[in-house]
């Protein structure tokens, strides 16, 4: 057993759709959240300058002495994931492989999109995994550089974000069966994306995937919190505004968000 927090990290509030989805299955864990929405988006970024905002994101969630780090954010992941695993002794999951694993189990086709931020889209990252595993699948990769900040300006019910959802997803539009949501922050547009997908098309949170193997190291590691544990009390970070970043979480968590703006 190990009471220690989880940490999250995400170039802003997409990252709280992975939080959600942790409190939902495992309830009994502790989380510390750093969101990076003062640069966010990071998609647009050269990779050198998203690896150095990654690794100050890292290097703060082990001065809170977490006992796991999870990539809340497909472009870290995409960029950074793999060399920051390698020289931490915790475990470090990223957003990327649950993503492309699930979308390879719901296509029917076998005609899968994937839209993320420019970087991730660049980066080929799920195509190589997905091919890795099953080189036969057709896929279809499309770069939304608008999508992240219509969710960090809280936008994601207005009538701006159905126009820009719809324009920017229309060659995809009965192309694919499967469609890989590969940011983190596209699942609070999800109700939107559906809609201009269609009903018959699977959406794949790449985040939610992502707590089915948090759930598997915990139990690997034998590192689960106690759930005789003190009463748990997850602390969240934000580097611009605490108090839109509190609006946002509130809404999607459905729990107080008292946040501290962090300076880095």
């Amino acid at each position: 057993m190990d009471n220690r927090p989880i940490g999250f990290l995400d170039s802003g509030v997409g990252g709280l759709t992975v939080v959600k989805e942790l409190i939902r299955q495992l309830p009994d864990e502790e989380v510390i959240y750093v969101g990076d929405s003062r640069r966010a988006p990071y998609g647009p970024r050269p990779a050198s300058q998203i690896r150095q905002f990654t690794w100050e994101l890292v290097n703060f969630l082990l001065s809170k002495d977490v006992k796991m780090i999870v990539f809340a954010c497909n472009t870290a992941t995409a960029v950074a994931w793999e060399a920051v695993k390698q020289q931490l002794d915790i475990p470090v999951l990223g957003v990327i492989l649950p993503g492309a694993s699930a979308a390879i189990k719901a296509t029917t086709t076998g005609r899968i999109g994937i839209i993320g931020t420019e970087m991730t889209i660049a980066s080929d990252i799920y195509q190589k995994k997905i091919h890795l595993l099953s080189p036969e699948l057709i896929i279809h990769s499309l770069a939304c550089p608008k999508f992240a900040p219509i969710v960090e300006s809280n936008e994601t019910t207005s009538s701006v974000a159905k126009k820009i959802v719809y324009e920017t997803l229309k060659p995809l539009v009965n192309r694919v069966d499967t469609l890989v949501l590969g940011c983190t922050h596209y699942p609070l547009l999800r109700p939107i994306i559906q809609n201009v997908m269609g009903d018959s098309v699977k959406l794949i949170d790449s985040g939610a995937e992502c707590v089915r193997d948090i759930s598997v190291l915990l139990n690997y590691f034998e590192i689960n919190r106690e759930r005789t544990a003190l009463k748990k009390v997850h602390h969240f970070y934000t580097t611009a505004s605490a108090q839109s970043f509190d609006d946002i979480a509130e809404n999607w968590l459905a729990i107080p968000v008292r946040s501290r703006t962090l300076r880095l």
